[in-house]
């Protein structure tokens, strides 16, 4: 099956994609195009998916650069092919010929781009990391590399939505305590159940950082198995294990 890989006008001017699931090698659980080597997939297949993905990037499987996902802000340069996966949430770069991508099963992807300095990023961005500050650090990285606030562009890929994302009042209690007016990312669900909006949290963030232009690709991982995996609906379906979703973006 053809790899199904999603995009936005906003980053025309780079080789870029959301992936999701639809034409990998994966099966059982993980079917499609798993590229979460963190899973219990089998590691040989999930190399096959990510060589698959870095083809479609234009880029050798090893000029495609990760990180150990671990829910930080913390963001690393890259300024040649990687050679490991250094513990952070996002990566930046201006050097052609690297693939910088993350990981995500409902969390954020979000991919960066400023045509003008030819400054890229991308950044993993679940509610831990956005509200620490993961989405501020990278386009804070991607000036130091020459990026200019107001040209970077910066959208959001396919993500859990407000309707599917059920937290308790404590979750709610970690944005009070940031900030009250985070409020408006809540609404009333069943009981004393809350509904949060990631996305507008996550565009919220990257408009206080001055980025140029922000959008959502307005795609629910959890409402759409056939294209997408998620973490919260393998945890309802008591499944094993869940796939990885892989986005990318080059110069």
């Amino acid at each position: 099956m053809t790899l199904e890989i999603l995009t936005s006008d906003a980053l025309a001017d780079f080789r870029h994609g959301f992936f999701t699931r639809r034409g990998g090698a994966s099966s059982g659980v993980f079917a499609g195009l798993n590229c979460g080597s963190g899973s219990s997939d089998q590691s040989e297949i999930v190399s096959i998916n990510r060589a698959r993905a870095a083809e479609a990037m234009g880029v050798q499987p090893g000029h495609l650069a990760g990180v150990h996902q671990v829910h930080s802000a913390t963001v690393v340069t890259v300024t040649e092919p990687p050679q490991d996966k250094p513990r952070a949430d996002a990566l930046v770069t201006k050097t052609p010929g690297i693939a910088l991508s993350v990981l995500t099963a409902d969390c954020q992807p979000v991919l960066f781009g400023d045509a003008e300095a030819g400054v890229i990023g991308a950044a993993h961005a679940g509610w831990r990391g956005a509200l620490d500050g993961i989405l501020d650090a990278t386009v804070d990285a991607m000036v130091d590399l020459g990026a200019t606030r107001d040209k970077i562009t910066a959208v959001i890929g396919p993500s859990i939505s407000q309707r599917a994302y059920e937290v308790g009042p404590e979750f709610m209690d970690n944005f009070m305590a940031e900030d009250p007016a985070f409020a408006r990312y809540f609404t009333q669900g069943d009981g004393d159940r809350l509904l949060f909006d990631l996305p507008g949290f996550g565009l919220n963030r990257l408009r206080a950082a001055g980025v140029g232009h922000a959008e959502w690709t307005r795609h629910c991982t959890y409402g759409d198995p056939e294209r997408f995996y998620s973490y919260r609906r393998t945890t309802h379906a008591k499944e094993a294990d869940y796939g990885r979703l892989i986005s990318a973006i080059t110069l």
